[in-house]
């Protein structure tokens, strides 16, 4: 467990003990940091024993008590469970304090005791007692009750808001519409009077001068107060831009609106937002401003909804020798010189198939030379297909076809969970499949190998569209490969056996499981309220729509 460094209960628990000059000591330091500072992930953690141990109210297991930088008084209690083998700082905690690591989540990733990077994501539990081989949400839940009734602890949540101040001392910005008097203090421009528009820059000096640049603007600055008609003062300082980035999506349903924010049957037929993609980074400020905002809107009656994104992916970065790149860390990586010298294919290809969308790639570990191999060698397959262009595929060979065809519908499941590296992964085993029957199988004029160079090219186009689009043509159509629409798939070729669905809410996945293909939607929809997972996730809250895709997914929006 580790407690902030600065909060009471810190200094309660090290009180007229023998570690408490130590702690005085090193709590000086920490005064010494911003906040911003002590947040910052590259940060080298340091903390003290405070010789004191909580009891884990569900096993009875001593947890030791230290005191940290990186955790904030000002944030929830002030104290944090530590769970460093899923939590990186925590991990970054642990080894520098040289704490075991015990592993509770099987994500299938690598030890973090090895690798020295936390995992993260679902899984089954792992050396957790009576919670030992539940999925994460359902173990969630079930400690939760255990808790709740013992009365010990309950379920909460924490807002990462710690200051919303909307003022900013900048000229380019929206303009608070409130005007200062002596005699009235603080009036509300007038609606009649709405927006307050910018004045025009040209003349003023707006060089720093310890105030509002917009005060030089004394023109538009001094007006009457709306109330007693007596001499006032505009508010010099403008609004931050998250005033206007929280609600942008409305505004985007009826740009041509001049007499509304938003019009709201074009907002109720375009909202919310299906798919919201961004930095991990969005979570604490932009994305909790626009639920803020979407959340009084929907009071005020002026949404039919209350959530303003239906499903998220946060991506993440591309690292350099695990750092971010940075001028002064002399990390970068000339995109120009690697498009240059590999291809643009290449490199989209190169940082697709380097891991999920929302894990970190480390560029020293991405090779796009072997991605251009990969792009030269499904190429040729179009140059060796000797059939004409509309031969009937079912006359070709048999087993080439299954592999076309389970490839298509692997990489159709892989979309819907943006899982584009398995989506180049299948696309890789297609392009040997189709080499073999080339070289040592059914020969270049059958009917299966132009299918399965078809099918590669078309899937190819996702993510290399200048070699799909090439490849096209070569296979003797015209142009656009864009136009082609997606290959059907025969069921009958990928068999009778049981297929994957996976299981989400909100857009995440919570669980797969194993399915016959010819399942209803009905069925299926019942399979999955009945799973464990699911269960553990919807644990009271309101369903609003169950989307199913018979037998692809299914996914319970709340």
């Amino acid at each position: 467990m580790v407690v902030a460094a600065d909060s009471e209960l810190a200094a309660k628990l090290v009180a007229q003990t023998p570690v408490e000059a130590e702690f005085k000591k090193y709590l000086e330091s920490v005064k010494a940091v911003s906040d911003i500072d002590r947040l910052a992930t590259d940060r080298v953690k340091t903390g003290v024993f405070l010789n004191r141990y909580a009891i884990n109210p569900v096993n009875n297991e001593k947890i030791p008590i230290w005191a940290s930088d990186y955790v904030l008084a000002d944030y929830g209690t002030g104290a944090i469970m530590a769970v460093p083998a899923h939590d990186q700082r925590d991990l970054d905690f642990a080894k520098a304090m040289k704490l075991p690591v015990r592993v509770v989540i099987d994500t299938g990733l690598e030890d973090p005791n090895t690798t020295g990077v936390a995992t993260s994501g679902d899984g089954k539990v792992i050396n957790s007692g009576s919670i030992t081989g539940l999925g994460k949400d359902a173990a969630i839940t079930q400690i939760i009750k255990e808790l709740e009734s013992k009365k010990v602890g309950k379920a909460t949540k924490n807002y990462r808001l710690r200051d919303w101040l909307i003022s900013r001392q900048r000229f380019w910005g929206t303009p608070i519409p409130i005007v200062h008097c002596d005699k009235c203090g603080l009036v509300p421009v007038p609606e009649s009077q709405l927006p307050v528009e910018l004045p025009d820059a040209k003349g003023l000096d707006l060089k720093p001068k310890g105030s509002s640049p917009l005060g030089a603007a004394s023109d538009w600055v001094n007006v009457k107060c709306p109330k007693c008609q007596g001499a006032a003062k505009r508010d010099a300082d403008t609004m931050d831009t998250f005033v206007d980035s929280s609600w942008y999506f409305l505004r985007y349903t009826s740009v041509n609106n001049h007499e509304l924010a938003f019009d709201k049957k074009a907002v109720e037929t375009w909202l919310p937002v299906d798919q919201y993609v961004g930095g991990v980074t969005h979570a604490i400020l932009h994305l909790l401003y626009s639920r803020f905002f979407t959340k009084v809107l929907n009071d005020l009656g002026l949404l039919n909804f209350n959530e303003p994104f239906t499903r998220l992916l946060n991506q993440g970065m591309v690292l350099m020798d695990g750092s971010a790149m940075s001028k002064s860390r002399g990390n970068l990586v000339k995109l120009s010189d690697e498009l240059d010298k590999h291809g643009v294919d290449a490199i989209r290809v190169s940082l697709v198939f380097a891991g999920p969308p929302e894990d970190d790639v480390d560029w020293a570990d991405v090779s796009p030379a072997g991605s251009l191999k990969f792009l030269n060698r499904a190429w040729r397959i179009s140059q060796d297909v000797s059939s004409k262009i509309d031969i009937d595929f079912k006359t070709g060979n048999l087993e080439l076809r299954k592999v076309t065809h389970k490839t298509l519908a692997d990489i159709e499941l892989a979309v819907e969970s943006f899982r584009f590296n398995v989506v180049i992964a299948r696309i890789m085993e297609l392009v040997n499949a189709t080499r073999k029957a080339i070289d040592s199988g059914c020969g270049p004029s059958d009917a299966a190998v132009r299918e399965a160079a078809q099918t590669i090219a078309v899937a190819l186009s996702l993510v290399a569209p200048y070699t799909a689009e090439d490849m096209w043509e070569k296979l003797g159509h015209k142009p656009a490969i864009a136009n082609a629409g997606w290959p059907k798939i025969d069921q009958s070729l990928i068999g009778a056996d049981d297929v994957i669905v996976i299981l989400q809410v909100n857009g995440k996945i919570k669980d797969r499981i194993e399915v016959s293909p010819s399942i209803s939607k009905e069925e299926l929809e019942q399979l999955a309220r009945e799973n464990a997972e699911i269960k553990g996730a919807l644990s009271g809250q309101d369903v609003k729509k169950v989307i199913v895709v018979a037998p692809k997914l299914v996914n319970f929006v709340i």
